[in-house]
């Protein structure tokens, strides 16, 4: 097993502690959930609005205009928050939704209704993309399993969940509120995002990568509606379908053309030279085209089949979510303590084969218990397997392209969905139309095509009669579960191909060793056991070690100067917001405090502009230079036993720790050193 070690969070990242990470972290999730919850929340609401509204025949466009743009926007809103915010970018998401869904609410025709869902599915796009890239905004590496096998979980609840809501609503209300209801939550979404989450964003002009959005539109289309019409709109022989996937062939070959050339690509073509970005986004590719093609038929086995109501079969699949929220969460917490991960995505994808084999050996004489367990086992390996694949990526990309990175994996996943949805809808077809014909004539005329077309009608007529229609029905589906399985095998084997890469994040109070809080890896070189002991020095004694080291520094300005000095230095390398008032508010004290300190700087020339609009002069600069050097003799003199450590490996070693402390002065919600 290879292991390597990437680089520490970066200083642009922004961390939140505490109670401020737990808001920011819900405001995240409740984002998650409404993008989420609408791709399952019509389903049990579609008979009512077509009644309502008319236009049966174009019915199934009401799910595949939210599937295609939402699947378009996963691939380029990455790179929008990589650019211009994650914090904006979900904002606008967010506020898309909200229009969306509002215009879907007061659909008075289903042309409406289909073009509503669609600025929908823009919103849930972005908001899928970005809540996942905005929690290593404000959680370092260490602690982000947790969080994303969270996030992950949900995506579970709401198999259930939105049935049952959109159901209920139908039921109780009216359809319409099952998109209304999405309004007052969004709004709030806005308003918590406003004040919790943290504002990063590229420094400089950006550039929009407007014909690469293009192509990748032009390509991802037409393979989503190619595999949304294949084997139903159209025969996947006819001219549409086959000119559907030539286009979309086309659209990605000079997607990949462009974005070769472009300056800031929307996916940079660098990434799928590293091995474990394409091995995760290929394996994110089959994860969804097995988990998305098999659960799409578990409704329809348990309505056909066991002949529950539409809603009931919602609720016979909380075995499937409880094992998927069971391992997502606790393979999330695992990967948060140990920093392994590599091990879950190998254990799960057998564990989904597994499952899908046991689905496939149901029938319509099978119990709930038997049923309930094959589902349980089915969640389990979706749950070892999705979300941590974000984690993988998010950990061995360099921060610029996080949003970038996010989005590749969430494009390749849902892209695989598509595909997994068609190609087993058209197996599901062609079984059942092998089947299905005889079993009603075996019925001597008591069991009509119009019966045994719907659930409800069917299961009113007596059991015996319908028992080989129910046969029928029982084979096709489990054909479809046993075809699914050999595609998570392949998953298996992309699974061995990627490395594990050790996480590091910031120092965790629980850490036994300082080194172990820096994320350094088991087997250590001997970069990794020197800053080890670095850190032992630095953080000695509750890091009066680092005031005694400013204080003998004899730099000019005392050491509560200098922790000003860093302050802004740290904040503008960051591209972060450097006046008096943002630095008081990420400390939690007055600005009165800090204000004496900061003005004398200005006043002496160490620093430059206004209060309000820092800037660090050359004089300041090198004064930052000469604490680097300070601080590299502070150390080499307090270190026993380097003469036999190479000179290089002694100033890498200075320069992480020189660094981490760099980021922690810039970004961590720390006691300011004193002023005076």
């Amino acid at each position: 097993m290879t292991t390597a070690t990437v680089e520490e969070l970066p200083p642009e990242a922004h961390i939140l502690n505490g109670r401020a990470r737990q808001i920011a972290f819900i405001t995240i999730a409740l984002g998650m959930l409404l993008a989420a919850l609408d791709s399952t929340i019509v389903s049990t609401a579609l008979p009512t609005i077509v009644g309502d509204l008319g236009g049966g025949n174009h019915v199934s466009w009401v799910v595949t205009s939210y599937l295609l743009a939402q699947t378009v926007v996963t691939a380029v809103i990455g790179k929008f928050g990589d650019q211009f915010g994650r914090k904006l970018v979900f904002q606008i998401s967010v506020a898309t939704f909200i229009i969306g869904s509002a215009l879907c609410g007061a659909a008075q025709d289903m042309g409406w209704l289909i073009g509503s869902r669609a600025i929908q599915g823009l919103g849930a796009g972005g908001l899928t993309v970005t809540a996942t890239a905005l929690i290593a905004d404000i959680i370092p590496l260490r602690d982000r399993g947790r969080y994303q096998g969270s996030l992950g979980a949900i995506f579970g609840i709401t198999t259930v969940l939105g049935p049952l809501l959109g159901g209920f609503f139908t039921d109780n209300l009216s359809w319409r509120w099952a998109f209304y209801i999405n309004v007052p939550l969004a709004l709030l979404v806005i308003a918590v995002a406003g004040r919790t989450l943290p504002g990063v964003r590229a420094k400089g002009q950006q550039q929009i990568d407007y014909l690469g959005m293009l192509f990748i539109t032009i390509g991802a289309s037409c393979l989503v509606l190619a595999t949304s019409w294949g084997g139903t709109t159209h025969p996947w022989g006819s001219p549409t379908i086959i000119g559907l996937f030539a286009g979309g062939a086309v659209g990605l070959v000079v997607f990949v053309l462009v974005e070769l050339k472009a300056v800031e690509p929307i996916l940079p073509m660098r990434l799928f030279k590293q091995r474990v970005f394409w091995t995760c986004c290929a394996l994110a590719f089959v994860v969804g085209f097995a988990m998305m093609g098999s659960i799409t038929f578990l409704p329809t086995f348990l309505q056909y089949v066991n002949g529950v109501s539409a809603t009931a079969s919602g609720l016979r699949l909380l075995p499937m979510v409880l094992g998927l929220m069971l391992t997502a969460i606790s393979s999330g917490n695992i990967v948060s303590r140990t920093g392994r991960y590599k091990i879950f995505p190998v254990i799960g994808s057998p564990i989904i084969a597994v499952g899908l084999f046991l689905l496939s050996r149901l029938d319509e004489n099978s119990s709930v218990l038997r049923e309930s367990l094959s589902m349980f086992v089915l969640g389990l390996g979706i749950g070892l397997s999705m979300q941590v694949l974000t984690i993988i990526v998010q950990n061995t990309v360099a921060y610029r392209d996080l949003g970038v990175a996010t989005s590749g994996v969430t494009f390749f996943r849902t892209l695989g969905g598509a595909f997994g949805a068609a190609v087993f809808g058209s197996l599901y077809s062609n079984f059942l139309s092998d089947r299905l014909p005889a079993a009603i004539a075996s019925t001597g005329g008591a069991v009509s095509p119009t019966d045994a077309a719907t659930p409800s009608a069917l299961h009113r007529l007596g059991d015996e009669v319908i028992e080989p229609v129910v046969h029928a029905y029982a084979e096709a589906i489990g054909h479809v579960f046993l075809w699914a399985a050999p595609v998570a095998v392949l998953g298996f084997a992309l699974a061995l191909l990627i490395p594990q890469v050790t996480l590091r994040g910031s120092i965790k109070p629980e850490a036994a060793d300082l080194g172990e809080g820096f994320g350094m890896p088991e087997a250590r070189s001997n970069e990794d056991r020197l800053a080890s002991r670095i850190a032992r020095l630095v953080y000695a004694n509750d890091r009066n070690a680092v005031i005694e080291m400013l204080h003998d520094a004899d730099l000019g300005i005392d050491e509560g100067r200098i922790w000003a000095l860093a302050q802004t230095y740290g904040r503008v390398r960051a591209g972060q917001p450097a006046d008096v008032r943002s630095i008081a508010h990420a400390r939690r004290v007055p600005s009165i405090l800090l204000r004496p300190a900061f003005d004398e700087l200005l006043e002496r020339g160490y620093l430059g502009g206004a209060a309000e609009d820092l800037e660090v002069t050359p004089l300041g600069a090198e004064t930052m230079r000469a604490l680097g050097e300070h601080f590299r003799r502070w150390i080499i003199e307090r270190l026993e036993d380097l003469d036999d450590v190479d000179a290089p490996v002694v100033d890498a070693a200075i320069e992480r720790i020189a660094q981490r402390l760099l980021v922690e002065t810039a970004e961590t919600q720390t006691t300011p050193l004193p002023a005076g």
